[in-house]
């Protein structure tokens, strides 16, 4: 996933049970196939080459039953540690954060929501009886991804659409290319973990 080109986009679709999505790059090659495993007690995702599963790319599982303050471990198909991302416990509540460490434990990213009012207003609309069909297309949580620095590199935005849920990464500065790929992994599961919360 280093030379992936931006944006990146991410598209669930509502009409099966697994939580599960597909990413395409600005080319519209499609990058990975992201599968959560279901009824789980501790998180485990699957990264796939595509949707036929034919090839394991990534795998990301959690360090701990559910939990509010679980790590996310980041490994290659062959067994390479790349590092994890770990959600801030109690401070996640009402804005997400997520931290992305490297593989020697540094801090490399932060994982932002920008406004905690936009996911509440979208949780609580989206159960009102034909006003919550229109949500995902008028409600529109937006992650800033920001480094040591404080330089937001990257943002996640969701996008309107009315028979899915869509996501798109896009680039607002420069990346290290080593840690593009822990950066994109690290938002994929974050949107998983956040789209259950609404």
């Amino acid at each position: 996933m280093q030379n992936i080109q931006f944006p990146v986009k991410f598209s669930f679709k509502i009409t099966t049970l697994s939580n599960d999505f597909t990413a395409t790059d600005a080319t519209g090659t499609t990058v990975a196939y992201v599968r959560q495993k279901l009824f789980k007690l501790k998180e485990s995702v699957i990264i796939y080459s595509n949707a036929t599963k034919s090839q394991v790319l990534y795998t990301i599982k959690a360090d701990r039953w559910l939990d509010w303050s679980a790590a996310y471990r980041i490994d290659e198909a062959g067994g390479r540690n790349l590092g994890k991302v770990a959600r801030k416990g109690w401070g996640s509540i009402w804005k997400a954060t997520y931290n992305i460490i490297d593989a020697q434990q540094k801090m490399q990213y932060k994982i932002q929501e920008r406004s905690a009012w936009t996911r509440i207003a979208d949780s609580f609309v989206g159960d009102i009886p034909i006003l919550g069909f229109f949500t995902g297309y008028f409600l529109h949580p937006v992650y800033n991804v920001i480094d040591v620095n404080d330089v937001i590199v990257a943002q996640l935005h969701k996008r309107p659409s009315f028979f899915g849920r869509e996501f798109e990464v896009v680039q607002l500065s420069a990346i290290d290319p080593e840690a593009k790929e822990r950066m994109i992994l690290g938002l994929m599961m974050m949107i998983l973990l956040e789209r259950e919360r609404g």
